[in-house]
C-alpha cells in the first residue's frame, strides 16, 4: 500500500503516465481499494514462460475476485451503494477476462507495479539528485529523460514552422494565381476601344510589377523558411541520433551484458519496461520528425523553387530512414535466452521481443519468427551480411512462432515453448578442441512492414553462444566453456571469439559468482578459498594472495589439461564441490560449518593445536565432489601421541543414503567442529529424528549408520545395541577411494570424436560388463578393492 500512496502524489507528466496504465483491463478503483493486497502478493515468484505457473496464476485471480467481492459487501450506507455496484461488476469483468489465461493478470499486475516504481523511483530522484544509488543509474535516467523534453520542444518548434511555411506557401500560391489572372487580363485588353485599354492597361501593369516584386520577395522568404526548417531538421536528427546511441548502444548493451552474466550466476539484468519506454519514445519523435520531413518535400514539390533545399532534404529523408532503421532492427532483442548447454532431443524454450512494435503498430500484422541453430562461421558470416540464407548447423522442431501483443504490457513477443534440437551438424574442429568447446547459436528471424508498407524490415538477432551435448556427461566440460564466454567476452566481439588467457583474480570473479549462485548463497569465497584455488590452479604453495594478483591462467589449465597427478581439471573438481554443495550441504555452507578449501597438510596444522575429538570438513583433493573430515585424536597404538585422521571422502551418492549430520552424530569421538564449537549446537537440527519402536507388521525396522573401526577415546565410544552399521575406514594417511565419481573422464569411450553413440564400442562395453558378472562374487570385490 505504500508504493500507491506514493504513486497517488505524482504530478504532471509521471500522473498521466500512471494514469494510463489503467482501463477496462485493470479498472483503476480495484487498484485503489485492493491496494494493500495487491503489493503483498508474489506476483514476481509466477514465470510467465512456465505452463505450469499457471496454477498459481489461476489462485491470485480467484483471490482478487474474493478480495472485490468481501469489498463490495462492506460498503454500507447511501454512499457505498454505488461502490457496491461498481466493485461486484469489476470482479465479474475481470474474471470473465482473465479466467481463461490467468497468466494475463499476472503479467498485468507485474507491469503496473514496476512502472509505478520506476516513475515513483524517478520523482523521488529528481526531488532529491543526492538520494540516489552510487553507480549513478538515476542520473543517467535524468539526463536521458532531459534529452527527451529537449527533443519534443525541438520536434513542436519544427512542427510550428512547417505549419507557418505551408499558410506562407498557401498565400503564395493564391497570390501567383492572382498575378496569373492579371496577365489573363492584360492579354485580353487587345479586344477592346484603345481609349479604354490604355486607362485599363495602366492600372493592371501597376498592379502586376507590386504583386510580382512581392512574389519575388516572398519566394526568396519561402526558401528562407524551408532552408531553415532543413537545418533544424539537421540538428533534431543529430540529437535523435545521439540519444539512440545513448540508449541503444549504451543502455541496451549493458541489458545484454548483464543478461550474459546472468548465465554464470550474476544478478538478474532487469526489466526491459524502462528500456521499452525510452525506445517507443524514441520511435516516436524519429517518426513525427520523418513526417514533417515528407510534408517538407510535398510543399517543395508543389512549388519548386530552385535553391540547395531540395538536395537537403533527399539528405534528411536518407538520414531520419536510417535512424529509424538503425532503432528497429536494434531493438529486436531476446528476452529469455535458450538454455546455453543444450542436449539434443531435449525440449527447451526463448523469447524474443520487439521494444518498439507496439508504437509501430506491427502487430496489426503479426508478424512470424523463426529460429535457426547456426555455427560460429555461419554467425561471423551473418555479422558480416554475407548470403547464408537457408544454411543452418542442424534441425530445430517447433522453430516458428507468430509474435503475440500483450495490450496491458504493451509488449509485442514471441514465446517459443517447445522447441527441440533434433541433430546437430558439427564443423572440423581445431586442434585440441573437444566437442564441448564448439559453439553455436541460435538465430531469429523475422519480416515486417511499418507506415502502410512505406518500410519492410528484415531483422535477425543472435542468442548467446550455446554448446550443444547429446549426454548428460558433457554437460560439467560444456558448462566450462560457456562459464569462460560469458565472463570474458568483451562487447562488439566477433562470434565468439574470447581471450585465451586471464588474469586470475578476474576467474576469481567468475567462480565466486558461479559458486554463490549455484549453492545460493551470499557467503562467497574468502580470500583464503580463492587462495587454496590457486594453489590448485598453478601447482603452487605460496600463501601470499599477492602472488596470483598478476599471474594469467589460460583455457587449457583451466579445463582442458589434468591437474598434476590427477584425472580429472581443475574446473571438474570445481564443478564437483559445487554439485556436492547445492544438492547436500547448502545449510552447512551457509552455516560457516564447512571451511572447504583446504589442503591435507593445512587441516593438520590447524587441529593439533586443538583438544583431541576437535574436526574439520575439507573439499578432498583427490575426488570429485568429495569432502572428508579431518579430525585430531590420540594414537591408539603409541600412547601420548596425538594425530590428525582423515576419513574416506563422501560424495553426493553417499548423503543419498544419510545425511552429513547424522553421519557426524554417529561418530561419538567427533565432539568439537574446528576452532571450538560443540557439535550438536552445529549439526543437531538437521539430524533425522529417531525412529519409532512402534511397528505395526512385527518388523523392527533396521537403522544405517556411521561408524569407524578404529578406537578412540571419547565419552560414549560404544554405539547403541540392535543397529546395522555402514563401514567407513580411515587412516592418518591414506583414504581410500570410492569406485563411483560424478563425472566419467574427458574422454568417453562410449562417444565417438563427434560426441555420438559408438555402438561397436558400446557392445565392447556391454561385453566387459557380462564377463565381470559372471565372476564369482568374491573375486569380482577383490579386484574392486584392489
Amino acid at each position: 500500500m505504500a508504493l500507491w500512496i506514493q504513486a497517488q502524489q505524482l504530478q504532471g507528466d509521471a500522473l498521466h503516465q500512471m494514469q494510463s496504465l489503467y482501463g477496462q483491463h485493470f479498472p483503476i478503483e480495484v487498484r485503489h481499494y485492493l491496494a494493500q493486497w495487491l503489493e503483498a502478493q508474489p506476483w514476481d515468484a509466477i514465470d510467465l514462460e512456465n505452463q505450469q505457473d499457471e496454477f498459481k496464476a489461476k489462485r491470485l485471480l480467484d483471490g482478487l475476485i474474493q478480495e472485490l467481492q468481501r469489498k463490495a459487501e462492506h460498503q454500507m450506507g447511501e454512499d457505498g451503494f454505488l461502490l457496491k455496484i461498481k466493485l461486484g461488476h469489476y470482479a465479474t469483468q475481470l474474471k470473465s477476462s482473465y479466467d481463461p489465461c490467468p497468466l494475463e493478470l499476472v503479467r498485468c499486475v507485474k507491469h503496473i507495479l514496476y512502472t509505478e516504481q520506476r516513475l515513483v523511483q524517478e520523482a523521488s530522484n529528481a526531488s532529491s539528485p543526492g538520494s540516489g544509488p552510487v553507480d549513478g543509474t538515476p542520473q543517467r535516467y535524468q539526463q536521458i529523460n532531459q534529452t527527451f523534453e529537449e527533443l519534443r520542444v525541438m520536434t513542436h518548434d519544427t512542427e510550428n514552422d512547417l505549419r507557418k511555411l505551408q499558410h506562407s506557401q498557401e498565400y503564395f500560391i493564391i497570390q501567383y494565381q492572382e498575378s496569373l489572372r492579371i496577365q489573363a487580363q492584360l492579354s485580353s485588353l487587345a479586344s477592346i476601344p484603345p481609349a479604354e485599354r490604355v486607362q485599363r492597361e495602366s492600372g493592371l501593369q501597376s498592379r502586376k510589377s507590386t504583386l510580382e516584386a512581392w512574389l519575388t520577395r516572398e519566394a526568396n522568404t519561402l526558401q528562407k523558411y524551408r532552408q531553415e526548417l532543413a537545418e533544424k531538421h539537421q540538428r533534431t536528427l543529430a540529437l535523435l541520433r545521439k540519444q539512440q546511441t545513448v540508449i541503444v548502444d549504451d543502455e541496451l548493451i549493458q541489458w545484454k551484458r548483464r543478461q550474459q552474466l546472468t548465465g554464470n550466476g550474476g544478478p538478474s539484468e532487469g526489466g526491459l519496461d524502462i528500456l521499452q519506454a525510452w525506445c517507443e519514445k524514441l520511435a516516436d519523435m524519429i517518426w513525427q520528425n520523418r513526417q514533417q520531413i515528407r510534408r517538407v518535400e510535398h510543399l517543395t514539390q508543389q512549388l519548386p523553387i530552385p535553391g540547395p533545399t531540395e538536395e537537403l532534404l533527399t539528405e534528411l529523408n536518407a538520414t531520419v530512414t536510417d535512424i529509424i532503421s538503425a532503432l528497429v532492427t536494434s531493438t529486436f532483442i531476446i528476452e529469455k535466452q535458450p538454455p546455453q548447454v543444450l542436449k539434443t532431443q531435449t525440449k527447451f524454450s526463448a523469447t524474443v521481443r520487439l521494444l518498439v512494435g507496439g508504437k509501430l503498430n506491427v502487430h496489426m500484422n503479426p508478424p512470424q519468427v523463426k529460429a535457426t541453430i547456426v555455427s560460429e562461421q555461419q554467425a561471423k558470416a551473418l555479422l558480416k551480411n554475407e548470403n547464408t540464407r537457408n544454411e543452418s548447423s542442424g534441425e530445430i522442431l517447433n522453430n516458428n512462432c507468430v509474435m503475440e501483443y500483450h495490450q496491458t504490457t504493451g509488449t509485442l513477443s514471441a514465446h517459443f515453448r517447445t522447441m527441440s534440437l533434433k541433430r546437430i551438424k558439427r564443423s572440423d574442429r581445431r586442434g585440441a578442441e573437444s566437442v564441448t568447446e564448439e559453439k553455436f547459436t541460435v538465430l531469429f528471424e523475422s519480416q515486417f512492414s511499418v507506415g502502410g508498407n512505406e518500410l519492410v524490415f528484415h531483422v535477425k538477432t543472435l542468442s548467446l553462444p550455446v554448446v550443444v551435448i547429446v549426454h548428460g556427461s558433457q554437460d560439467n566440460n560444456a558448462t566450462a566453456t560457456v562459464l569462460w564466454d560469458n565472463a570474458f567476452s568483451e562487447p562488439g566481439r566477433v562470434p565468439f571469439v574470447v581471450p585465451d588467457k586471464v588474469l586470475w583474480p578476474q576467474l576469481c570473479e567468475a567462480l565466486n559468482m558461479k559458486y554463490k549462485s549455484e549453492v545460493q548463497s551470499d557467503r562467497g569465497l574468502s580470500e583464503d578459498n580463492l587462495v587454496f584455488l590457486a594453489q590448485k590452479a598453478f601447482s603452487s604453495s605460496s600463501n601470499n594472495p599477492e602472488d596470483y594478483c598478476n599471474m594469467t591462467i589460460t583455457w587449457s589449465q583451466f579445463n582442458r589439461e589434468s591437474l598434476p597427478g590427477r584425472n580429472f581439471t581443475f574446473w571438474q573438481w570445481f564443478d564437483g564441490v559445487i554439485e556436492l554443495m547445492k544438492k547436500h550441504l547448502k545449510s552447512h555452507w551457509n552455516d560457516g560449518a564447512i571451511l572447504g578449501f583446504l589442503n591435507k597438510q593445512q587441516a593438520q596444522d590447524m587441529l593439533m593445536s586443538k583438544p583431541n575429538g576437535t574436526f574439520l570438513l575439507r573439499f578432498s583433493d583427490s575426488e570429485i565432489g568429495g569432502i572428508t573430515i579431518a579430525w585430531v585424536a590420540e594414537n591408539p597404538n603409541k600412547a601420548g601421541e596425538r594425530m590428525v585422521w582423515n576419513l574416506m571422502p563422501f560424495t553426493t551418492k553417499d548423503f543419498s543414503i544419510r545425511s552429513l549430520a547424522d553421519r557426524i552424530s554417529d561418530l561419538n569421538h567427533l565432539l568439537f567442529l574446528y576452532p571450538n564449537q560443540p557439535k550438536e549446537e552445529v549439526f543437531s537440527r538437521y539430524c533425522t529424528p529417531p525412529n519409532s519402536k512402534a511397528v505395526g507388521d512385527g518388523y523392527v525396522k533396521p537403522e544405517i549408520k556411521q561408524v569407524v573401526k578404529v578406537e578412540f577415546s571419547s565419552p560414549n565410544p560404544e554405539p547403541s545395541p540392535g543397529n546395522s552399521f555402514m563401514e567407513h575406514a580411515s587412516s592418518p594417511t591414506v583414504s581410500q577411494h570410492h569406485n563411483f565419481t560424478i563425472y566419467p573422464s574427458m574422454n568417453d569411450s562410449m562417444l565417438d570424436t563427434e560426441g555420438e553413440f559408438d555402438l561397436e564400442e558400446t557392445m565392447d562395453m556391454a561385453r566387459q560388463v557380462e564377463e565381470f558378472l559372471r565372476q564369482p562374487m568374491e573375486t569380482q570385490w577383490s579386484g574392486q578393492q584392489s
